[in-house]
């Protein structure tokens, strides 16, 4: 019964114009992956989003179920693990993200829900001085308990990927392919490696090359799966800039290492941080700091939070988000109460007003209560 919820959880993703936010859509309201391609037309046009011709699409899939069955021969074959979003083990993250994949492959042992996560982005052909930031970057990191993630490219992702194993930090490679390759081929040593100390993940299925359409859909997971995204030098324009945009849409925190004005690869960076779309750091203690990283963080759990009567209702559910920790972030708050990030922002401004809540740095908040 599993592989065959899988069969037509792989299958979904593979019908033209059903993309991650109408497939979690049809998700909704049918219940599962299974009873999607089990329903009546007439019913499946009445779901926001899906037209008469997405509707006949998806009951004339054939051709997605044959493939999604070599699809599932494959991850056998390799011990491939899949992460469908309403999986337990998905990562948790990428679910506050409206466009994160509904299906994952990934092959590796580390944690994508790990406590602290941070993906590391910049140019391909960098600098002496990137290399030796990115360096300096994983080795102070070293003991953090933080998983590195990054996408395998050339320059800047490949040495955060090799300094972090060489920390013994453990680190993702998101890619833009299947897993039946490495891109860059160069690249397949240390992917062995990352797989043995942290892991490969795609939302591609086996046999999809690394096309150039592929790579923007790949750095919305790099930029939806951590906590903060640090970008070591990059140009003006280019993908790490890119990536920086999506993760600020998704409320991630941005950093970015400044460089001299005149260097062409600190332009990207300088512009970050002079336009606010990234706070300036100059080592991992800034990043530590900002994150609100340095501080040990509570074990044990709290009891039940008692809910002040004159709270009004949306309140109590800001209130009741904290019943386990005394610090979350704003995406956990969002998550535990169900509303969206600017609702939940002016409520937790109003705590903040009446003394029940402090903001910390990072978009962490403490319930004094």
């Amino acid at each position: 019964m599993k592989n065959e919820e899988l069969k037509y959880q792989i299958a979904l993703t593979l019908i033209p114009n059903i993309g991650d936010v109408l497939g979690k859509n049809l998700l909704a309201y049918c219940g599962s992956a299974g009873e999607v391609f089990k329903e009546k037309a007439k019913l499946l046009v009445k779901i926001p989003g899906i037209g008469p011709n997405s509707a006949k699409a998806i009951l004339k899939s054939k051709e997605a179920l044959l493939r999604a069955e070599q699809e599932l021969a494959f991850i056998e074959k390799y011990k491939i693990k899949t992460l469908f979003y309403s999986d337990e083990d998905y990562p948790s993250r990428l679910k506050y993200c409206n466009d994160g994949p509904l299906l994952l492959y990934y092959k590796g042992n580390a944690n994508l829900n790990s406590e602290k996560i941070i993906s590391v982005v910049g140019t391909r052909t960098p600098s002496d001085a990137g290399k030796e930031i990115t360096k300096k970057l994983m080795e102070d990191l070293q003991g953090s308990g933080i998983l590195v993630v990054s996408g395998l490219a050339y320059g800047i992702d490949v040495h955060a990927h090799k300094h972090a194993l060489e920390n013994s930090l453990q680190t993702v490679g998101v890619v833009a392919h299947g897993l039946d390759m490495v891109y860059p081929g160069t690249h397949a040593a240390i992917a062995k490696k990352m797989i043995k100390h942290g892991g490969m993940l795609t939302d591609f299925t086996s046999n999809t090359n690394p096309d150039a359409v592929n790579f923007p859909k790949r750095n919305r997971i790099v930029a939806g799966i951590c906590d903060a995204l640090v970008v070591i030098e990059s140009k003006r324009e280019g993908g790490s800039l890119i990536t920086a945009t999506i993760a600020s849409s998704y409320n991630k925190d941005v950093f970015a290492f400044p460089g001299r004005p005149t260097d062409k690869l600190s332009e990207g960076c300088n512009g970050l941080i002079k336009s606010n779309k990234a706070a300036m750091i100059e080592n991992a203690g800034d990043l530590l700091s900002a994150m609100n990283w340095l501080k040990k963080e509570e074990k044990k759990k709290r009891k039940q939070i008692p809910l002040i009567i004159s709270l009004s209702e949306e309140e109590q559910k800001i209130a009741s988000s904290f019943t386990t920790k005394k610090q979350l972030h704003i995406d956990e708050i969002c998550y535990a109460s169900e509303m969206s990030v600017s609702a939940v922002s002016a409520l937790l401004l109003q705590l903040e007003f009446n003394n029940l809540i402090k903001s910390r740095p990072g978009k962490i908040y403490e319930f004094l209560g």
